[in-house]
């Protein structure tokens, strides 16, 4: 474990929360080594109490007691936040970003080329500890850097290293893939009632099923494909059910989806 002094949130919403939450959890930090900067009193409140850590609404004071600095604003405020953050930070400062399709040469732009800088894609997940995020960094983030970015992110799921150039397929696929799931589990709870199940059954065991399948995909080390082999009996139920998925093109329809969000991250960021 890398060892980090300080660390800073721009902004207390969900995913600030949630990263808090984990970190404090895995051990990374103590609440005392925690700094948020939140511009809303009860949110600010609700967080000092809640996890104990250290709230303000002004980025000197954030950034005077923070070595890392994680911004978890939106993309769409990305600008005017760092704005106000530039003439507080130095070279001890390491800054990450989760924003969305913000790359990483318009946040040099905005704080200038010698930061140290790195860029992550969490997902929704990560609110329950279960995220999956991508990581990358520019010239100036050294190995260090990137191993604190790792452990602080893989203390609210799984974390990867890539390329900044694959980071929008990753928002294609796992950025995004929440969505596709919860619509997939969705037409799995009314095609169970459909069938004739109650609602609440449905739901229940479409429920445990996606949870244990992804559990048994990661935990067997088997291939999809392989796993899909094994539940599939010769003129069975579930190879009548794979024809009817064949047949209307779903593994077409969902690497496309795949595609079209990655695209529509790299419109973004060049927006």
């Amino acid at each position: 474990m890398t060892k980090i002094q300080s660390i800073g949130l721009i902004g207390g919403g969900q995913m600030g929360e949630a990263l808090v939450r984990g970190m404090l959890a895995a051990g990374l930090v103590t609440a005392e080594q925690v700094t948020i900067a939140e511009p809303v009193t009860g949110q600010r409140d609700y967080l000092k109490n809640t996890y104990n850590v250290h709230v303000t609404d002004s980025p000197a004071t954030l950034a005077a007691n923070s070595e890392v600095i994680i911004a978890a604003v939106k993309p769409q405020i990305m600008e005017p936040v760092l704005t106000g953050y530039k003439d507080h930070l130095n070279a001890e400062h390491l800054i990450i970003s989760i924003a969305a399709g913000v790359t990483i040469a318009s946040i040099e732009e905005l704080i200038g080329a010698s930061t140290r800088i790195i860029r992550v894609m969490p997902n929704t997940p990560a609110l329950v500890l279960a995220g999956a995020s991508a990581l990358s960094g520019n010239k100036q983030a050294s190995k260090e850097d990137m191993a604190k970015g790792l452990e602080i992110f893989s203390a609210v799921g799984s974390c990867v290293e890539v390329p900044e150039n694959q980071l929008d397929a990753v928002t294609g696929l796992s950025g995004s893939g929440p969505g596709y799931v919860f619509t997939f589990l969705e037409s799995m709870i009314d095609g169970g009632v459909l069938a004739g199940l109650p609602r609440p059954v449905a739901e229940k065991l479409a429920l445990q099923t996606l949870y244990g399948s992804a559990k048994l995909a990661m935990e067997s080390g088997e291939s999809a494909a392989d796993l899909k082999g094994r539940v599939t009996s010769p003129a069975g139920t579930t190879i009548s059910g794979l024809q009817v998925l064949e047949n209307n093109g779903l593994r077409g329809t969902v690497m496309s989806a795949i595609a079209a969000a990655a695209d529509r991250s790299k419109e973004l960021g060049r927006q």
